[in-house]
């Protein structure tokens, strides 16, 4: 097992759409313990990682039912805060046929935004191996503050921070430009990980003027997923790309953070402050590590739900002989 990945942000309900009336309105929704930094600490643990959430739950049967199904996906709560000042939060989640989903969210004010630097715990980055946000906790600038500064503690213990934009523009308020808020964040991740239509929002001005941008920063290796077509990776002196399963998708709720979970715990393994410059210049390993994540992700999107569809490293390893 590898050192701790850490991951932070919002764990909420997704409240799964069942059953359709004549009109197209579902008759009734089911919830599952969801969350994009949540997920991805659930796919870690389920491969085996030492995993923990840091976050803020409310003092409610949602916040317990979020608490109890971390527990029992195997990921770490002792950096989960609680609070009574506000409720967890909620999101509504349709499917279309071909199983890509749609949210509404059900979140200002909830517990999450509540979260402070003061409610991380002293000792919580010590062994790190990776520190993982998402853009959903920069959506409020007090808590975008504690989501940075968590960045800057985790650098300074030695761990590789991740950053998955995971752009959820309901989230933001109407007619804002999320952009500026959010090349701070891209400047103190190591990793980055992006949708290409996320990419392509990024790179208002160009593809090339977006990565020089973002070598600016601390980052040194860029990942784009673009479904089941091919994933591209950049590196500030190298860039490539790499094909990606294809299979039937009954839920696309948790694809990225599965593949995060699964690159996450790749990542886990490289020692030193080289170690992604060493991992691209090692090709091979760079896309075996790619190519295990998007195995993780593949195999998500074949199940409903988000932290029962993580696989277990032994199925990704089966799951991989078996496809091309």
């Amino acid at each position: 097992m590898s050192r701790p990945i850490l991951c932070f942000g919002e764990a909420l309900i997704d409240f799964h759409a069942e059953g359709f009336d004549d009109a197209g309105f579902a008759r009734s929704f089911v919830p599952f313990a969801g969350g994009a930094p949540a997920n991805v600490a659930v796919a870690a643990a389920r491969l085996g990682e030492a995993a923990r959430f840091a976050g803020m739950l409310g003092s409610d049967a949602f916040g317990d039912f979020l608490l109890d199904s971390l527990r029992r996906a195997g990921v770490g709560t002792d950096d989960v805060a609680r609070t009574d000042a506000a409720n967890t939060a909620l999101a509504f989640v349709t499917l279309d046929a071909r199983g890509e989903r749609s949210f509404s969210f059900y979140r200002g004010p909830s517990a999450d935004l509540l979260f402070r630097p003061e409610h991380f715990r002293p000792a919580a980055f010590d062994g790190v191996a990776v520190f993982h946000v998402c853009s959903n906790s920069m959506t409020d600038p007090a808590l975008a503050e504690a989501t940075r500064e968590g960045m800057r503690r985790a650098r300074a213990a030695g761990a590789l921070v991740s950053f998955d934009l995971n752009l959820r523009p309901a989230l933001w308020p109407e007619g804002l430009d999320a952009r500026p808020l959010l090349w701070p964040a891209l400047h103190l991740a190591d990793v980055v990980k992006l949708s290409a239509e996320e990419f392509a929002w990024l790179a208002v001005d160009g593809e090339q003027a977006a990565l020089d941008r973002l070598w600016n920063g601390r980052a040194r290796l860029l990942v784009v997923t673009d479904a089941d077509r091919p994933l591209r990776w950049f590196h500030p002196d190298a860039e490539g790309e790499l094909p990606c399963y294809r299979v039937e998708a009954v839920d696309s709720t948790a694809a990225g953070d599965a593949f995060v979970g699964g690159l996450l715990s790749q990542l886990a393994q490289l020692d030193g402050a080289d170690r992604l410059d060493r991992l691209v210049a090692a090709l091979p390993r760079l896309h075996a590590a790619l190519r295990f994540a998007a195995a993780c992700g593949a195999l998500t999107v074949t199940r409903r739900g988000s932290f029962e569809a993580m696989p277990g490293r032994d199925e990704v390893a089966a799951f991989m002989e078996t496809h091309a």
